[in-house]
């Protein structure tokens, strides 16, 4: 068993155990699904998020082995992944984290982190951009923070795996940005061109219907890339059009003059 707390939560959470106090966490739940739950809770005057594994058994480890996925098994990616990039400013605070067992199927695990208040997600705050676009200084702001999070998440060897508009949380009153939902991120000391091209791929394609410009896609280029890279640009693109011609049936009008 491996368990990191602040002294203070161990001590108040000793009994009968703080590993079990841990799971059974009471709050308001956001996302609940076969072996894994997400809530928000109180402790201590302030709101956390925890994110709690239950195993996720036998048939699910095949399954994603048999489609040559690398199966989730608890929070472990998801804390290593913010360990390496907390001090950069763009992941949630982590707070503690925990898990135990040897069998990978029910092997139980969690993640807390602080609770990002005043915040929304860059997907709803641009839902409407296409109609009601925004002052160029904001837009291009926004741009180059999601460029300057994915250049320093590549270089550090961490690709996300669900790089889309809805995990980057806008913090209102400062317009800052932060990157949630870390559980499925793979850590390497070099990212692969493919695991680029998908994450960048994700956020271009989640995008595509913002009303973006060539101008605000070069701006992005420029900042992840300080020198251009067709072959790169070129697979990006055809991924994303691939997936939201998957997605919605129809084409994408992804680039507006």
């Amino acid at each position: 068993m491996k368990l990191l707390l602040p002294p203070s939560w161990i001590e108040r959470w000793k009994t009968p155990a703080v590993f079990d106090y841990a799971l059974s966490l009471q709050g308001e739940i956001f996302r609940e699904q076969p072996g894994r739950k997400t809530l928000k809770f109180h402790e201590f005057g302030r709101n956390y998020f925890i994110k709690m594994h239950f195993g996720v058994g036998w048939k699910e480890i095949f399954k994603n082995l048999i489609q040559f996925k690398f199966p989730i098994l608890g929070a472990q990616n998801e804390v290593y992944a913010i360990e390496r990039l907390q001090h950069f400013n763009f992941t949630p605070k982590l707070m503690g984290y925990g898990w135990r067992g040897n069998n990978p199927a029910t092997q139980q695990s969690f993640v807390i982190t602080e609770a990002l208040e005043n915040t929304i997600s860059l997907e709803d705050y641009c839902r409407d951009w296409k109609t009601h676009p925004p002052t160029l200084k904001e837009k291009w702001h926004l741009i180059k923070q999601a460029a300057h999070i994915a250049k320093t998440m590549h270089e550090k060897g961490v690709n996300h795996r669900d790089f889309y508009i809805c995990h980057f949380l806008l913090h209102k009153n400062t317009n800052h940005l932060t990157v949630i939902d870390w559980h499925r991120a793979q850590l390497r000391s070099k990212v692969p061109f493919r695991w680029k091209v998908k994450d960048i791929a994700g956020l271009l394609f989640s995008s595509m219907d913002l009303g973006l410009t060539q101008r605000d896609l070069w701006r992005f280029m420029r900042v992840y890339n300080k020198a251009y890279e067709p072959l790169f640009w070129r697979c990006v693109i055809k991924r994303a059009v691939k997936l939201y011609r998957k997605t919605f049936k129809r084409e994408p009008n992804y680039v507006q003059r």
